[in-house]
């Protein structure tokens, strides 16, 4: 058995415990071989902090936690994250890494996750709305995969819980984070706004598009990614089978953006929407090309995306006098028009492509004044 005198020590005579060491500099390391039998080390300036490291790493060795999770970064469980993440569409993957390198990389993606705690979450996404003036639907989009980042860090033992649990939903109940409901134009407004792009000489060769967006309730994307092959004029039936969106590419160092033509946004997307006479007597005229792979709104092998009608729309709004909408208040008017009619609901819900129900009601379903009253009056007289 080693005597006292024999135990290692370091300059100022103190005992050495197993696996600990002075290094020529003064500093000191600890190290130790874990479950996965690969040899790990941890240093530090004093005994005194090289000791704590020790009861963390022991401590985190009874919670099951890798022995490497205290020098793995955010960066790099995102990196991991996007290696083997599958089940997205690319527009949306590519969607996530763009807001993940715009926003977290240079905040705090270089900070181990160890270290990241929930203040550190909650500090960043109030920044986000405080000072940069982040719309909540990209603060959502961030938190989204922010989160799957961190839970996958949870589930491969690196940290025990996701410091993002929870975060958003604290801020969404906060008032600076609550949106305005979405509205869809009037009738007076969308009367305007047809009858000035039909007649004008000008901008008549804008109507189309815009009669479409309101006569069907397509998406932007799908209506532009609409070609001639997609409109069956002998059914009168529009069949919703792509859409068109510019995506960021990020290559290393490098963004760039694309014009990407992918299958629509879910399963229930894909659909087929029956034409008003209306609207199926203009298309018709318009259909002079034989090419059937030419896109409908261009009319040409090249399409026109959809950020060019956006800014078009945003500036005839002023110009008539129309409070300034979304150019998704456009679907939302044809949502309007349908309830308005007393369509049923699954009905619609199954023409503007929804998932489930519960969307339409929760985005397109807003009783007006004269319909709430017609309610209680209806109530009253069944008394």
């Amino acid at each position: 058995m080693a005597t006292k005198s024999q135990k290692r020590k370091d300059k100022d005579r103190i005992v050495l415990k197993a696996g600990e060491s002075q290094r020529p500099n003064g500093t000191y390391d600890y190290r130790w071989t874990g479950p996965d039998g690969k040899r790990h080390a941890v240093y530090a300036k004093t005994l005194e902090e090289l000791r704590e490291k020790e009861s963390q790493i022991q401590n985190d060795s009874f919670s099951g936690l890798k022995a490497e999770a205290r020098c793995v970064t955010v960066n790099e469980m995102f990196d991991l994250w996007c290696q083997i993440k599958r089940g997205l569409k690319d527009n949306t993957f590519e969607n996530y890494k763009y807001m993940y390198n715009l926003f977290v990389r240079p905040n705090f993606g270089k900070k181990r996750i160890y270290d990241l705690k929930k203040s550190e979450v909650k500090r960043f996404y109030n920044h986000l709305v405080d000072e940069r003036n982040v719309q909540a639907s990209t603060v959502d989009t961030i938190h989204t995969v922010l989160h799957q980042v961190l839970q996958m860090a949870v589930d491969d033992r690196y940290i025990a819980n996701n410091p993002s649990d929870g975060v958003l939903k604290e801020l969404k109940q906060s008032h600076i984070f609550k949106t305005e409901k979405r509205r869809g134009l009037t009738k007076p407004e969308q009367e305007l706004l047809l009858t000035y792009l039909s007649t004008h000489p000008t901008y008549n060769h804008w109507y189309p598009i815009f009669a479409v967006l309101i006569g069907t309730g397509m998406r932007i994307g799908e209506i532009c990614g609409l070609r001639w092959c997609d409109v069956d004029t002998v059914e009168g039936v529009i069949k919703v089978r792509h859409t068109l969106q510019r995506i960021y590419i990020i290559e290393g160092e490098t963004r760039h953006t694309e014009l990407l033509l992918d299958t629509p946004k879910t399963a229930n997307s894909v659909r087929d929407i029956p034409m008003s006479s209306e609207l199926l007597k203009m298309l018709k005229s318009l259909n002079k090309v034989v090419n059937e792979n030419y896109y409908v709104i261009s009319n040409d092998i090249k399409p026109i995306e959809p950020r060019t009608y956006r800014n078009y729309y945003k500036k005839l709004c002023k110009q008539l006098d129309i409070p300034e909408l979304k150019f998704h208040g456009l679907r939302h008017s044809f949502a309007t028009r349908c309830i308005e009619s007393k369509a049923d609901y699954k009905t619609v819900s199954v023409l503007l492509g929804h998932s489930n129900i519960s969307t339409t009601l929760n985005l397109y379903v807003h009783p007006n004044k004269e319909q709430k009253k017609k309610t209680i009056d209806k109530m009253l007289r069944s008394l």
